[in-house]
């Protein structure tokens, strides 16, 4: 059974950083898209970053306009964990982070069949 667990939410400072992770089991994810979405309240599930398998470079990235230059996704396939390195964090980045993980994942939430619970980030300026 597919699990993904995200951790390393927490309270930081406008300005500050913050790493979350995303551990997977129940399976190998080296070649599945894994995805990271954010959902702050009131509003709908918003597309953060993608990080996908490429039989050339190893993995290719994705980023939404509003993280770009400040988030970085990465991946370790040793460890089927996902990681967002989250620099520069202004208070519209607070939401709850999910992890996804899908075959075939891209920018839409409907993409992935696989969620984990979240995690709490909150900004505060």
């Amino acid at each position: 059974q597919v699990q993904l667990v995200e951790s390393g939410g927490g309270l930081v400072q406008a300005g500050g950083s913050m790493r979350l992770s995303c551990a997977a089991s129940g399976r190998t994810f080296s070649t599945w898209t894994m995805g990271w979405f954010r959902q702050a309240p009131g509003k709908e599930r918003e597309f953060v970053a993608a990080i996908r398998w490429s039989r050339w470079s190893g993995g290719y990235t994705n980023y939404a306009d509003s993280v770009k230059g400040r988030f970085t996704i990465s991946r370790d396939n040793a460890k089927n964990t996902v990681y967002l390195q989250m620099n520069s964090l202004k208070p519209e980045d607070t939401a709850v982070y999910h992890c996804a993980a899908d075959p075939l994942g891209d920018y839409s939430a409907d993409d992935y069949n696989y969620w984990g619970q979240g995690t709490q980030v909150t900004v505060s300026s």
